[in-house]
Order: structure tokens, then C-alpha cells, then sequence
């Protein structure tokens, strides 16, 4: 069984976080669904910011 932990915050945010869930999802898969989007964002603006900075790169939008 894995550990768990309690974390602290307002019901504010419990109830905004409840909000981005769907039925019988726990807080502990929102949360990890949410980071790994968040972690996939990121990695393509880096992916893009790199395109951008070759010096023979073409953006799509530009053909």
C-alpha cells in the first residue's frame, strides 16, 4: 500500500481542485493528472524555443 500524506489548504482550494476532478477520481490522480500536463507544456515550449532559435527553421504558420 502506498503512504499517504495529508496536505493543508483552504477548502477554497480543495473545492477548486474537487472542480478539475471527475466522478471517483481521488485528489491524488487529479494532482498527478494535472502536474503531468503541466510537465508535458513545458517540455514543448522548450522543444519550440529551441526550434525557434535554429537559424533555418520554418514555423508552419509561415508556409
Amino acid at each position: 500500500m502506498k503512504e499517504t500524506t495529508t496536505i493543508p489548504t483552504t477548502k477554497a482550494v480543495r473545492d477548486r481542485l474537487k472542480s478539475y476532478g471527475s466522478k471517483g477520481e481521488t485528489y491524488s490522480q487529479i494532482l498527478t493528472r494535472l502536474m503531468d500536463e503541466i510537465d508535458y507544456e513545458s517540455f514543448m515550449e522548450r522543444q519550440y524555443k529551441r526550434l525557434e532559435d535554429r537559424e533555418y527553421f520554418v514555423s508552419l504558420d509561415d508556409i
